[in-house]
C-alpha cells in the first residue's frame, strides 16, 4: 500500500515523498485497513519504531474536525509538536503547563498536543475546545498502568469519550500482554504485530561472550585490571527510581561495566552508535567517563562535531553536572537522566541523532522518552532499588530499552544486549528474552489517584451524587476491569474521605438521594490541579502561618514542600543532622513541629527543599545549590516550576478561605 493512495491531500503526499516516506509498514498498512482513515476506533500495539506515529498522522489528517494528540512527556509532546508542525497546511498547538488554565487559545488548531494532565486540568477548568474534538490519538497508552501517570491518562480519556461520543479514538501502545482488553475498552479494532523495519536480534552477554536468540553468537574482548565500582547510594536509590550496585566481581571477565564497555567499543569500532542503560543517575556518569577514556569520537571520526556538542553544553550552565557532560561529549560519549536540565539533554539527544555522540549512557527514562534509535542497545542493570529492596525491572520496560536498537535506514539490524553473570544468566533469558511484557493493569484503584478524581467529578458538576460519580466512571478502563460492584464500594470510600477532608459536603436529604457539593476549598482544589490531600495540608499550613510571629518565604516554602505534590529532595546520611540542625533553628518560621511528622524522614526532605527554594530566591545561584545539596540542576529546575505552581495554589486557597499570608505572594514574586 503507497502513501499517494491514502485520503490525504497532494501537498501531504509530497510531504510524506521528500522524507522518504512512500510505502506503508506492514502494522501501518493493517490500521489502515482497520479504517483508521474512515473514523474508526483502533488500538495499534506494536514495537517501538515501527510506524506508530505515521498511523497518528493518518487518524488526524482524515479526522472531520480537529484533533488532539496526547503524550505522557514534555519532552515527547514537543518532538511530535515540530513532526506535526512540519505537515503542510496544519495548525498544531502544543500545551503542556499551566495547570490552572483552560487553554482556550489551543482553540482553533487542526491538532492540539498536550500531556494527559494539561488535557485533564483543561476540562476541570472549562475548556470548551475539547468538546469540538473530532479525534484524539493517545500515545504510549501502556502508561494506563503507571503509578501516578495512569489514572489521570485513564480518567481524562474516559471523560473525553463521555462527553463526546462521536470521537474517534486510536490508542498507540508498545507490546503488552493484554492489548485485546484495551482493545475492548475502547470498543476498538485491534492492530497487533511484532514487525520491525530493522531486525531485531536480543542476547544476552557473561563476560565477552553473547548468545542471541536467533542462535549467533558475539565475543569481545573485555578489559582487565581496571577499577569499576560505586563508593555510596545513588539519590534515585532512596527515591525509589534506581540506585546502589550490588553486581561487580574483582575478575574483569565478570565485571558488567567492563563487559558493558566491551560491549559498546565494539559496536563503534563496526560504525555503529550505542545506548547503555544502567540503573541510576551516577552510574550512568560514571559509566560515560569511564567510555571516555575509550576515545569514542575519534573510533567515529567526529571529534569536532563532539567538541561543538561539548561547547553548547558549557553554554547551558557551569555547575558540576554540565562540566562533567561537557568533558565526555568532547571524548564523543554523553549521560542522560532526569537530573540533567532540559538544555543540557537536548543538546544530548541532537548530537546522538546528528551522530556526533558514539554512545549515551542513560537511566531507564530515556527509554520511554524522545526518539534516539542506536545500533546496539546495552541494559547493563536489570535489578534496581524500589521501596522493597533489589527488585527486577519489569519485562516491559526493558523491551522498550531493547526496542531502540535498530535505525532504519542506517543498520542492517538492530542488537539488544544483557549483560549478566553465570548465576543470573538464565534468569535474565527467561524473563527478558523469552518472557511476555506484563499486561496492563489500572491504577485507579489507588486511594490518593480515585479521591483526586472523584473530587473533580463533583467539583467540575459532572456527578452531583454517588450514582452520578459512578456514570463518570462507568467508562474507565478500571471499571471494566473491576465490575460495577467493586467501582462502588471504592467511590463511596473516596466520598467518605473528601467529606472528612472538607472538600465535599452532602447536602440533607435521604440516604439514598443526598448531593455531593464541592466545598469552596474543594473547588478551589480542583481548579489549581493539586490533590486534595495537598489542599487539605495547604490550608492548614496557612492557617498556622497566619498565627506565626514571624512567618516568612522560609514558611511559605515550607508549606508547600511539605505536600505530596512537591517531588521528594534526595537527603544523604551525612545531611540529616545538618538539615535536622536547621529545623531546630528555625523552629520560629516553621508550621510544622518536627515531633508530630509520621513520615519524620519525609519531613526531612521537604525541610531541605523548602530551604534551597529559600536560598535560590536568595540570590544563590544553580551552582552554589547544586554543589552544596548534592541535587542535579535539572532537579532544582522542577522544584522551582513545582513551586510557582503549587505557590499560586497557595494564593488562590488563601483567597478562598479569607487567610492572608503575605510570605507566600512574596516567595512567589521572588521565585
Amino acid at each position: 500500500m503507497r502513501v499517494r493512495d491514502l485520503p490525504l491531500s497532494q501537498s501531504v503526499v509530497d510531504h510524506f515523498s521528500e522524507r522518504g516516506v512512500r510505502e506503508l509498514y506492514p502494522p501501518q498498512r493493517a490500521a489502515v485497513e482497520a479504517g483508521v482513515c474512515e473514523g474508526t476506533d483502533v488500538v495499534a500495539a506494536v514495537p517501538t519504531a515501527s510506524g506508530k506515529t505515521f498511523v497518528a498522522q493518518l487518524a488526524l489528517l482524515t479526522a472531520e474536525g480537529p484533533g488532539l494528540y496526547v503524550c505522557p512527556l514534555r519532552a515527547l509532546a514537543r518532538e511530535k509538536y515540530e513532526t506535526f508542525a512540519a505537515l503542510p497546511g496544519v495548525d498544531v498547538g502544543i500545551s503542556t503547563g499551566d495547570f490552572d488554565a483552560t487553554g482556550e487559545a489551543l482553540a482553533g488548531n487542526d491538532v492540539v498536543v498536550a500531556t494527559s494532565e494539561k488535557v485533564d486540568s483543561a476540562i476541570r477548568n472549562g475548556a470548551s475546545w475539547v468538546d469540538e474534538l473530532a479525534c484524539v490519538v493517545v500515545d504510549e497508552v501502556h502508561l494506563l498502568g503507571a503509578e501516578r501517570r495512569g489514572p489521570t491518562l485513564e480518567v481524562t480519556l474516559a471523560t473525553l469519550r463521555r462527553r463526546n461520543p462521536d470521537l474517534q479514538t486510536v490508542a498507540l501502545s508498545a507490546t503488552v500482554d493484554n492489548p485485546e482488553a484495551i482493545a475492548d475498552w475502547l470498543d476498538a479494532a485491534l492492530v497487533e504485530s511484532d514487525w520491525r523495519p530493522v531486525e531485531l536480534r536480543t542476547g544476552v552477554a557473561v563476560g565477552g561472550d553473547v548468545a542471541f536468540d536467533d542462535g549467533t553468537s558475539l565475543s569481545v574482548d573485555v578489559a582487565a585490571d581496571r577499577e569499576t565500582g560505586v563508593d555510596d547510594v545513588d539519590p534515585d536509590a532512596v527515591n525509589g527510581g534506581s540506585g546502589g550496585d550490588d553486581a561487580g566481581d574483582d575478575d574483569a571477565e565478570t565485571d558488567p561495566t567492563e563487559v558493558t564497555a566491551a560491549l559498546v567499543s565494539d559496536a563503534v569500532a563496526d560504525g555503529g552508535q550505542c545506548l547503555a542503560f544502567v540503573r541510576s543517575r551516577r552510574e550512568a556518569v560514571d559509566l560515560a567517563e569511564r567510555l571516555a577514556d575509550d576515545g569514542l569520537a575519534s573510533e567515529l571520526g567526529v571529534e569536532d562535531a563532539a567538541a561543538a556538542a561539548a561547547d553548547e553544553a558549557t553554554e547551558v550552565d557551569g555547575t558540576l553536572t554540565g562540566r562533567q557532560l561537557a568533558d565526555c561529549l568532547r571524548a564523543g560519549v554523553a549521560f542522560h537522566h532526569a537530573g540533567l536540565r532540559s538544555g543540557h539533554r537536548a543538546v544530548v539527544e541532537s548530537a546522538f541523532r546528528e551522530r556526533d555522540v558514539a554512545c549515551i549512557c542513560a537511566t531507564p527514562t530515556l527509554a520511554a522518552g524522545v526518539n534516539v534509535p542506536a545500533r546496539r542497545v546495552v541494559v547493563r542493570d536489570q535489578r534496581r532499588y524500589g521501596e522493597g529492596g533489589m527488585s527486577w525491572i519489569p519485562t516491559l520496560e526493558v523491551h522498550q530499552m531493547c526496542g531502540r536498537a535498530g535505525r532504519p535506514g542506517l543498520d542492517p539490524h538492530g542488537e539488544a544486549v544483557l549483560v549478566a553473570d553465570a548465576d543470573t544468566r538464565e534468569a535474565v533469558r527467561e524473563r527478558y528474552v523469552e518472557g511476555e511484557p506484563e499486561a496492563v493493569e489500572s491504577k485507579l484503584a489507588d486511594p490518593g489517584a480515585l479521591r483526586t478524581h472523584v473530587l473533580a467529578a463533583v467539583a467540575t458538576g459532572f456527578a452531583a451524587t454517588e450514582t452520578e460519580v459512578l456514570d463518570v466512571f462507568e467508562g474507565t478502563f478500571y471499571a471494566r476491569e473491576t465490575g460495577a460492584g467493586g467501582l462502588a464500594d471504592a467511590v463511596a470510600v473516596a466520598v467518605d474521605d473528601l467529606v472528612a477532608a472538607g472538600m465535599v459536603a452532602r447536602e440533607t436529604g435521604g440516604v439514598e438521594d443526598y448531593r455531593l457539593v464541592a466545598t469552596a476549598v474543594g473547588e478551589t482544589t480542583s481548579k489549581q490541579y493539586v490533590r486534595p490531600e495537598t489542599g487539605e495540608r495547604i490550608v492548614a499550613g496557612l492557617r498556622a502561618a497566619a498565627d506565626l510571629p514571624d512567618a516568612t518565604t522560609l514558611t511559605a516554602f515550607e508549606v508547600i514542600c511539605d505536600t505530596p505534590d512537591m517531588q521528594d529532595t534526595y537527603l544523604g546520611n551525612e545531611e540529616r543532622a545538618d538539615v535536622y540542625q536547621f529545623a531546630r533553628t528555625n523552629a520560629a518560621r516553621l508550621t510544622t513541629d518536627m515531633t508530630d511528622p509520621d513520615d519524620f524522614e519525609g519531613w526531612l526532605e521537604s525541610v531541605k527543599t523548602a530551604r534551597i527554594l529559600d536560598e535560590w530566591i536568595g540570590g544563590a545561584t544553580v551552582e552554589e545549590l547544586v554543589e552544596r545539596y548534592r541535587i542535579g540542576p535539572g532537579d532544582l529546575d522542577s522544584r522551582v516550576e513545582r513551586a510557582e505552581w503549587l505557590l499560586s495554589a497557595a494564593e488562590a486557597l488563601g483567597e478562598t478561605t479569607g487567610i492572608s499570608v503575605p510570605a507566600v505572594s512574596r516567595a512567589r514574586s521572588r521565585l
